[in-house]
């Protein structure tokens, strides 16, 4: 992911999906308590109760953090936290009550390279706060905040939109809700963001999903599938298509591409599409 860059102050609220929390937790009383420490208006939470459930919902999901109930350690727990090596674009965050048995737990956490473990109670603000900060979809936003240069992305409109589009974290958008954000219809928005011969706006909502579809696929437990599976591409083929278009680069490649490199295929006469 391109480093964390100062942001440009917004012109216009922009609406960003809540994060997709998954909280993996065999007791109904953690998860519970999770969602009423982290309000629906704040994050999605999805639960799991197994970590077989946890994988699937990986697959099936755009998954920002992972809770991991670790206070009655099991095997299960265990291939549950495994899963952190498997999908890194999600820290997982470890909560316990830190009581004197809970020693061994917090040390196999720290060992599965979890983000962090923190005391249940103790540390609630925290986690609420720790969701925002580390969440794959924010990071996404803030890495890409101000436009890498090669884009000429210099105008406010064009720095608006494109704040717009980094903030779905990779997620499908439709042309009609940023220009309803802007307060433009769609035909004026497209016109004015592409004036002087510049990026053409649908190539830029494109490149920006390819953009989140590299980092996703920079994820041992995922492949091409999968990937457009949580981007909600409409199929594989879709996805491959897209990354072709934009960037001249193959899917099967985006693991290794970083988003420098992408942007640059991309400045290379594959700035404008039709219509």
């Amino acid at each position: 992911m391109v480093p964390l860059r100062r942001a440009v102050e917004a012109q216009a609220p922009v609406l960003a999906p809540p994060p997709t929390v998954a909280v993996y937790a065999p007791r109904e009383p953690f998860r519970t308590r999770v969602r009423h420490l982290i309000p629906r208006r704040r994050s999605r939470i999805v639960a799991a109760k197994s970590a077989a459930e946890l994988d699937r919902l990986f697959r099936r999901d755009l998954i920002d953090v992972v809770i991991l109930d670790v206070s009655t350690a099991t095997d299960d727990t265990w291939r549950a936290a495994a899963c952190a090596s498997e999908f890194p674009s999600a820290p997982f965050l470890a909560v316990t009550p830190y009581r004197g048995a809970d020693g061994p737990a917090i040390a196999r956490s720290a060992q599965f390279g979890l983000a962090d473990v923190l005391a249940a109670g103790v540390d609630d603000s925290v986690l609420r706060e720790a969701v925002e900060a580390h969440a794959f979809s924010r990071r996404f936003a803030a890495a890409l905040q101000v436009p890498p240069s090669a884009l000429g992305l210099d105008g406010a409109l064009q720095r608006q939109a494109w704040s717009i589009l980094v903030g779905q974290g990779g997620r499908a958008i439709r042309t009609d809700a940023v220009a309803r954000q802007v307060g433009m219809t769609r035909e004026h928005l497209s016109r004015r963001f592409a004036a002087g011969d510049g990026a053409n706006l649908k190539r830029i909502m494109d490149l920006v999903r390819v953009l989140a579809a590299a980092e996703l696929a920079k994820n041992p437990g995922y492949d091409t599938s999968d990937v457009a599976a949580v981007l909600r591409f409409a199929s594989p083929s879709h996805l491959s298509t897209t990354v072709t278009r934009v960037t001249g680069a193959r899917a099967e490649s985006l693991a290794r591409l970083r988003s420098g490199d992408l942007i640059r295929r991309f400045v290379d006469g594959r700035s404008r599409s039709m219509g």
